[in-house]
């Protein structure tokens, strides 16, 4: 049988810099990987972030939905026989935006893909530096993807100290309890909910944590389900055509993030072209790729990729927006 992981996170809590790390390491092993980005919006950002890792014993594939769940969910049914075929050992599925977890457990159940696969681990990322005041509708995006995991992976633990630690952890229990999550193996005692963390930097992680992560399991953490509403839920903004500076692009995004009219932006993350005509030197030749949240701004020069800037959160203001980035071409998905 085919182990299919489903990594799971609230925004910008560092998935795709994970993959890389888990991928390699079950490479190490002799195991051969498909990735598989399950998207609904029409452009996929984190397909482009994983191309470094493409190799034989490495695939990255991807599926898009944004015409309803039936048919979308059609499509990583057709995609999963499709690779059952291909002599992957192991599919890992990372779901970018809001993902209904019973979708997950609703398609590996079906016939035939029952006969080929079964579920390996389900992984929750979450950022040691995750916002303290997150709303409501936030909160329950964290928990619902935490929900069923076998473990949670702490990531960024390195750039925070223990007490922000124990805070994000008992943040992300408050959340479970607020959907009234029902996981009496980690809510039996404080020694079992903190053995469902591992609170460790991507770059910290060794074999032995690996091992742990890729036998982790699963759990059918019943909740109570909400419906986002669009008036306050998240969107995508799509932006195209950015034609900023490098310098002036880093400083924009800061300030629309920290912006309030804007509404309120997680995440920022794309590729960019730079500069002008005039430019010299390596740089110029290629794209700038960028990765903010509301805590970090980081940036780094690639050469290949897709010009898209997308802009993630809630109640974005478009208007607002889109003084930040005036070239731009704006397409919005919810």
């Amino acid at each position: 049988m085919i182990k299919v992981d489903l990594i799971t996170g609230f925004l910008g809590s560092g998935k795709t810099t994970f993959i890389k790390k888990y991928v390699r390491y079950l490479n190490s092993q002799g195991i051969k990987v498909c990735i598989l980005e399950n998207d609904y919006g029409a452009v996929n950002i984190d397909v482009a972030l994983l191309e470094d890792i493409r190799s034989d014993l490495c695939g990255v594939e991807m599926i898009v939905g944004g015409d309803g769940k039936t048919a979308h969910q059609r499509r990583l049914k057709t995609k999963l026989i499709t690779l059952a075929m291909s002599g992957y050992q192991r599919v890992i599925i990372e779901p970018s935006g809001i993902f209904d977890m019973d979708e997950f457990f609703d398609t590996l159940y079906e016939s035939p893909l029952d006969n080929w696969y079964e579920i390996g681990s389900v992984i929750a990322i979450a950022s040691a530096d995750l916002e303290d005041n997150l709303s409501k509708e936030s909160d329950y995006v964290l928990a619902s993807e935490i929900a069923d995991a076998g473990i949670v992976v702490l990531s960024k633990t390195e750039d925070v100290s223990d007490e922000r630690v124990t805070k994000v952890k008992e943040h992300i229990r408050k959340a479970l309890e607020g959907i009234l999550v029902r996981r009496t193996d980690i809510f039996r005692s404080q020694e079992a909910f903190d053995n469902f963390f591992i609170n460790k930097g991507s770059d910290e992680l060794n074999d032995e944590d690996f091992k742990k992560i890729a036998s982790a399991g699963f759990v059918h953490g019943d909740y109570e389900k909400r419906q986002l509403s669009d008036d306050k839920g998240y969107k995508s903004l799509y932006l195209f055509g950015v034609k900023l500076k490098k310098d002036e692009l880093i400083e924009n995004i800061s300030k629309a993030i920290e912006d309030p009219e804007c509404g309120h932006i997680i995440r920022i993350k794309g590729f960019a072209k730079i500069g002008d005509e005039s430019d010299k030197g390596a740089e110029s030749e290629g794209y700038t790729e960028i990765n903010a949240t509301r805590q970090k701004v980081t940036y780094n020069h690639v050469r290949g990729a897709q010009e898209v800037i997308i802009v993630i959160g809630e109640k974005l203001n478009t208007d607002m927006i889109s003084k930040y980035f005036p070239t731009a071409d704006f397409n919005e998905l919810i």
